[in-house]
């Protein structure tokens, strides 16, 4: 389904270099894409032919350290990660383009441990953002629509709960042919940051 809205100036972003990348999912490709514009260097981790090649298993990760590398509990980033390789290796096909400088919804490392100390207080995840000063979600997708381009993608299946991150690909050109339900990592911990993402920012978590 494309949309019919106008479509917004993506960034020109340049290709680095690849590698070969095993993994316990099996083998992938990983390549540096860069936005100089916001001198950010994100990844593409893909599997199989993807130039003009329609419905491919697609997910826009937003970098997490602390969920993706240390494994909190806190979030369902880590999980949600893993999944996606799972899911693309036995596809034999598909893409993770891996947002860099999308930490804490887009505030950066430290003012992200400043929220989860104010979430330790009683403070959900929107909350704690605006009592910081930032917007609930500061994260911008253009990056991600101009590196699935790049690949050559024709369309792609969405492996996202949010709604929003669907709507922002979809204004730039990327054809969305259906989100697929991707709920990973529940746990007692990150309860709380769930039902917030459930009931405050419309994520479509399947329950």
């Amino acid at each position: 389904m494309k949309s019919d809205a106008p479509l917004l100036l993506l960034p020109q972003v340049e290709a680095g270099p690849v590698a070969r990348l095993p993994t316990p999912h099996g083998e992938f490709e990983l390549q540096t894409w860069t936005d100089p514009s916001a001198g950010v260097e994100h990844l593409a981790i893909r599997k199989g032919n993807l130039q003009d090649a329609e419905g491919v298993l697609a997910r826009v990760h937003s970098e997490c350290l602390t969920g993706d590398l240390l494994g909190s509990l806190r979030c369902d980033c880590g999980p949600q990660l893993q999944l996606a390789l799972q899911r693309i290796a036995e596809a034999g096909r598909g893409v993770i383009v891996y947002m860099r400088g999308h930490e804490g919804r887009g505030i950066g490392l430290a003012q992200k441990l400043r929220a989860y100390a104010l979430q330790d207080e009683g403070l959900d995840t929107v909350d704690a953002n605006l009592a910081l000063g930032h917007p609930v979600d500061a994260r911008r997708y253009e990056a991600a629509g101009a590196i699935l381009k790049a690949l050559g993608v024709r369309s792609i299946r969405l492996m996202s709960n949010n709604p929003l991150k669907l709507l922002a690909l979809r204004e730039q050109g990327i054809e969305v042919l259906e989100r697929e339900l991707h709920a990973a990592g529940a746990h007692p911990e990150n309860a709380g940051y769930l039902a917030t993402k459930r009931e405050r920012l419309g994520h479509l978590l399947g329950d």
